[in-house]
C-alpha cells in the first residue's frame, strides 16, 4: 500500500472502533490494523456500557463493524504490526503479514496484556467466577462470600470498594506482607479476615469457584474472586519508537492523547488505568477528534502557503 493514509489505528477494541467510527464520519483515510486478540476474550459479558450493557465482546465488536462499514474510507486488517520508522506527517508500518502502510498519523489502541498469575486453579475460573474489575462484575457477586487477592496499599483500596457489593469478604495477600500495621488495624476493625499464607489453589467445579486453599491448609469458602492483575502494555511498539511509559506500562498521553513523539497518540486501555470499555471507547473518540483537527489545521497552513 503506497498510499498515505491520514492514520493507522492499531488495535481494534472499544477504544480503536470508536476512534475509526469518528475518523470516518470525518472523511478521513484510515486503516485498522487488529490481531483480534482482546484482554476481554474470556469475558462473557461486558457491562457498564449504556446501549451495550451485557453484550459480549465478540457481539459489541461485531454491532461496530457494522456501523463503521457505513464510512468507505475506513478499512480494517487482520494482522499485527511490527516494525514503525518515518516520522510526523509519514510514518511507515510493517507488518507479520509482510504488509507495509505509509500513514500521517499512529493511534496506539493497544490494550493491555494480562500477565498469567502463578495461582494454580485461576486460569479455570478466570472470566467465570473471578474477575479484575468489580464495576465490571461486581454485580453478579453481589451479596456474596468473595475472597479478593491483593496485596500492598491496594488492599484496602479493594476492601472498601467491594463493600458496596458485599460484606461478606476476606483478603488473601498470597504470601505478601506489605500490608501496613494502620491498613490491618482499619481492616480488622471493619471485620476484614486477612491471609497471608501463599494460595496452595483455587478449587472449583466447571468455573465456579468453591473454595480458596491456602498453602497453611486454611480452607476459605467462596463463590467469587477478585483479583490484582499484574499487566503490560499490549504491544511493544509504543516503547520502541520512543513514546514516554509509566513504570505499569501505560503510555504517557496529554489530555487529547497525544503522545511524547509527534504524529503518535494513544487511546482506551493502553493509555489509561481505568479499564472499562466505556471509558476506552470515549478516549478512543477524543483522540480522534484531536487528531482529525491536527490533520485539518496542517491542511489548512500549507493551503494558505501556496
Amino acid at each position: 500500500m503506497n498510499q498515505l493514509l491520514d492514520v493507522l489505528i492499531i488495535g481494534g477494541g472499544p477504544a480503536g472502533l470508536n476512534a475509526a467510527l469518528v475518523l470516518g464520519r470525518a472523511r478521513k483515510n484510515v486503516v485498522v490494523i487488529d490481531d483480534e486478540t482482546p484482554r476481554n476474550w474470556v469475558t462473557r459479558e461486558t457491562h457498564g456500557f449504556v446501549t451495550r450493557d451485557g453484550a459480549s465482546p465478540r457481539e459489541f465488536r461485531k454491532a461496530a463493524k457494522e456501523q463503521i462499514a457505513t464510512y468507505p474510507t475506513v478499512q480494517f486488517a487482520s494482522d499485527t504490526a511490527t516494525a514503525i520508522t518515518g516520522s510526523d506527517g509519514d510514518f511507515e508500518v510493517k507488518t507479520t503479514q509482510g504488509a507495509s502502510y505509509r500513514t500521517k498519523k499512529i493511534l496506539f489502541a493497544v490494550g493491555k496484556k494480562d500477565l498469567t498469575l502463578d495461582i494454580n486453579g485461576l486460569t479455570e475460573v478466570y472470566g467465570k467466577s473471578a474477575f479484575v474489575c468489580p464495576y465490571c462484575d461486581g454485580w453478579e457477586l453481589r451479596d456474596q462470600a468473595l475472597v479478593i487477592i491483593v496485596s500492598g496499599v491496594n488492599a484496602l483500596h479493594m476492601a472498601k470498594v467491594i463493600s458496596g457489593w458485599t460484606e461478606r469478604y476476606t483478603i488473601c495477600t498470597n504470601g505478601s506482607d506489605s500490608l501496613t500495621d494502620e491498613h490491618r488495624e482499619e481492616l480488622k476493625q471493619h471485620h476484614v479476615t486477612v491471609f497471608d499464607a501463599l494460595i496452595q489453589s483455587i478449587n472449583s467445579e466447571e468455573g465456579m469457584v468453591q473454595q480458596v486453599v491456602l498453602n497453611d491448609g486454611t480452607a476459605i469458602p467462596c463463590t467469587g474472586v477478585f483479583f490484582q492483575p499484574k499487566l503490560f502494555t499490549g504491544s511493544e511498539l509504543p516503547k520502541a519508537i520512543g513514546c514516554e511509559i509509566t513504570e505499569s506500562g501505560t503510555v504517557i498521553v496529554d489530555a487529547s492523547g497525544k503522545t511524547s513523539v509527534a504524529g503518535v497518540y494513544s487511546a482506551g486501555d493502553a493509555a489509561s488505568e481505568i479499564y472499562q470499555a466505556i471509558t476506552a471507547a470515549s478516549l478512543g473518540a477524543l483522540s480522534a477528534v484531536s487528531i482529525n483537527n491536527e490533520l485539518n489545521f496542517e491542511k489548512w497552513d500549507e493551503s494558505r502557503h501556496h
